[in-house]
């Protein structure tokens, strides 16, 4: 795999990440704001333009049952 880097807009902390992770979103380890880490240089030059959104981190909580 590839990586690339990049800046968290919020707090310029310099990142590092695999091209799997173009387009998604993480939480920047500095200061903690949900990113979406831009397209690696790679996937620009291929033309993609969409980037994965509607993501939360709602989305990966388990949902719990009511107690009844």
């Amino acid at each position: 795999m590839s990586q690339f880097k990049f800046s968290c807009p919020h707090c310029q902390q310099h990142l590092q990440a695999d091209e799997q992770f173009s387009g998604k979103q993480i939480q920047c380890p500095a200061c903690n704001h949900l990113i979406t880490v831009p397209l690696s240089p790679a996937k620009l030059a291929e033309g993609h333009k969409t980037v994965q959104s509607g993501k939360t981190w709602d989305t990966f909580l388990p949902k719990q049952k009511p107690k009844t």
